[in-house]
């Protein structure tokens, strides 16, 4: 089962609905150094192992960088 999810205005085919966690780090992105909106909502950073993203889902993921 194909399900598509939109990242960041991407839509991406995924193999199953899985962890948001999973999908961060399959992307790459370090948990600790991001803010995560899903389907309008922020999801607080100590729910991302308890999110699982599903079929027609919308994330925003926004990185912070460092500068001075």
């Amino acid at each position: 089962m194909v399900i598509a999810v939109r990242i960041n205005g991407n839509n991406i085919n995924l193999v199953s609905p899985m962890l948001l966690t999973d999908l961060l780090s399959i992307n790459g992105y370090d948990p600790e150094r991001i803010a995560v909106e899903l389907n309008g909502d922020i999801v607080p950073r100590k729910k991302y192992n308890d999110v699982i993203v599903r079929d027609s889902d919308s994330l925003e993921i926004v990185s912070f960088i460092g500068g001075g």
